[in-house]
Order: structure tokens, then C-alpha cells, then sequence
């Protein structure tokens, strides 16, 4: 990866998503059925894991099974780090990133128990007429079941809050490394851990990606790219969004949102 100050968003490649056209290749025809890909779950992580080389991947595909199907099982999966963020807040990423027209498009988003994430036309024309790589089809379902879908992980489970990564930074990303670390029988340094630190900050991610870019960065219908780290600390839902929409959110997800202090 070279040296600590080079380091960019394109370094992040080494974290592979998941589901994606890599892992299912010889294996299925047709990347883009959800149902070819879902009954081809574990076959293509025993295919990735036939090496017995330790990865890490990111998904953001609900725990759970389709027609049967299980998504991944405990010999497939070390661990998972589970990353959950206020809903409130989540409505102006999806709106910014799926290029949607209003808060109450990106609302309906979320609250969708059966949402299925995909590619939009823009995404497919970006992906397969460059004959790049592209993720599959992912069942993601409505902010509350995805949460407790992960949830349910018996096993090497850490829930991480967003807002608890950008409070105490230090805190959160100790308990990462301790971890990761358990699993994988590895000491991570202070030095390592504070760099970590300062390079995930908003202000050096969005300088990396107006530098260098990132391919994480959707296209929007003028075939423009969207900025990936778009309102970073001013996306804050209290002065975003609408009162009716808040509260239709805090209804839905009442349960979900106090266990994790979002309510009281």
C-alpha cells in the first residue's frame, strides 16, 4: 500500500464487496437475477474461501435467507463488524447516492421492509459497458430489518454506531482493533490505530476523493459523478428534515431506534 501519506480511497479496493461479480464467476450466468444469486451464496464464498486465506468484505445485504437460502453460514464467516446509523440521518446519503428526487423518495427508501438494492441504469451503464466489475444484487429490506436481521449473528459479532465512530473515536476504533485482532490473533499499535484515526476523518476522505476520486461514487442522470462524502457533520436531521417525516420514521422503527439511544 506504500507509504502512510499516499494512502487514498482507491486502497480501499482491498476490502472487497459482496456480493460481486468476481466471487460468482464459472458459477452463475446471470449476475444480475437475485434468485440465481442467492441460491449461489455459499457456493461462491466456499469457492473464495477454498484457499483458506483470511479477507474481509462489505456487504450490505441483510442477514437472512431467500427461498431457503441461506446468505453466508459459520464456516464461511469469521466475524462481522456491524455498522448501524440514526435513520433520520441515513435519508440524505440514500437521497444523495440513488440520485433521488426528494426526502420523501429516500424515506420510502428506507421504510421499504422488501427493498432490493440493484443497479440503476446509470450504474449498469457505468459498470458493464466499461466491462468493469460491478456489485450483484443485494436484499437489504428497511433500515429496522436489516438492523435486526445482523443482529441475530451467533457468533464474533460487533455493533458499531456511526455517530459513536465520529464521537469518540479513539473508544470505537480500540474496540475494532481488539476485534479484529481476537480473530485474526494479531496486536494492533497505538501508532497504528491513530492513524487509522486521522485518515478516516471527513475532512481527508473528502479532500482523497476530490483528489484521486472513488469508485464508490454513484452517477447521476447528467452522467456526473455525486460526491461520496457529501454533507459529512452537517447532515444533521434536525435541520433537514421535516417534522412528518421524522416522525413517521421514529414510528416505524420506534423499538429498533430506542435500543440503540437514537429515542428515549
Amino acid at each position: 500500500m506504500g507509504k502512510k501519506t499516499k494512502l487514498n480511497l482507491n486502497h480501499l479496493k482491498a476490502i472487497n464487496a459482496y456480493p460481486h461479480v468476481d466471487q460468482f464467476k464459472s458459477i452463475i450466468s446471470n449476475y444480475l437475477d437475485l434468485n440465481e444469486v442467492a441460491k449461489n451464496w455459499i457456493t461462491s464464498q466456499e469457492k473464495v474461501n477454498s484457499d483458506k486465506s483470511l479477507r474481509f468484505f462489505k456487504t450490505h445485504n441483510m442477514l437472512g435467507n431467500l427461498n431457503g437460502y441461506p446468505f453466508t453460514n459459520g464456516k464461511n464467516t469469521l466475524g462481522t463488524i456491524h455498522i448501524v446509523r440514526d435513520p433520520r440521518n441515513v435519508i440524505t446519503s440514500v437521497k444523495n447516492h440513488y440520485n433521488f428526487s426528494s426526502i420523501e423518495e429516500a424515506k420510502n427508501f428506507i421504510l421499504n421492509d422488501k427493498q432490493i438494492l440493484t443497479l440503476s441504469e446509470q450504474e449498469k451503464r457505468k459498470f458493464i459497458e466499461k466491462d468493469t466489475k460491478y456489485p450483484l444484487p443485494q436484499i437489504i429490506g428497511s433500515w429496522g430489518t436489516h438492523y435486526k436481521s445482523w443482529k441475530k449473528m451467533k457468533f464474533n459479532y460487533l455493533l458499531t454506531k456511526y455517530e459513536d465512530l465520529i464521537e469518540n473515536p479513539r473508544e470505537e476504533f480500540n474496540k475494532i482493533a481488539m476485534f479484529i485482532g481476537n480473530l485474526i490473533k494479531l496486536n494492533f499499535n497505538k501508532d497504528q490505530i491513530n492513524t487509522a484515526i486521522n485518515l478516516s476523518s471527513f475532512e481527508k476522505l473528502e479532500a482523497m476523493e476530490k483528489e484521486h476520486g472513488f469508485i464508490e461514487s454513484s452517477i447521476n442522470y447528467e452522467g456526473k459523478k455525486n460526491k461520496f462524502f457529501n454533507l459529512g457533520p452537517k447532515n444533521n436531521w434536525k435541520n433537514i428534515l421535516d417534522k412528518n417525516i421524522s416522525e413517521e420514521i421514529n414510528k416505524k422503527f420506534e423499538l429498533e431506534m430506542k435500543e440503540l439511544g437514537y429515542l428515549k
